[in-house]
């Protein structure tokens, strides 16, 4: 049973090798890496986005509640 999940999991490593050779040095290759670079600066953006935006609503409710104590 231990030799089973031994073979499968080096199985796995190797495939997993070779998708990255492919990924890396294959056709589309640069397309890839200039996509995977695309999505990481729009996930950037839309998080940095997201935490000027609660902080903007924190300002905004904090502001409004100090003027209605007035």
């Amino acid at each position: 049973m231990d030799i089973k999940k031994k073979a499968k999991a080096e199985l796995e490593s190797r495939i997993q090798k070779v998708e990255n050779l492919i990924a890396e040095k294959g056709v589309g290759s640069s397309y890839l890496s200039r996509a995977k670079r695309v999505q990481r600066n729009i996930n950037l953006a839309i998080f940095v986005g997201g935490i000027i935006t609660i902080a903007g609503l924190t300002a905004w409710a904090l502001s409004s509640n100090k003027e209605e104590e007035s």
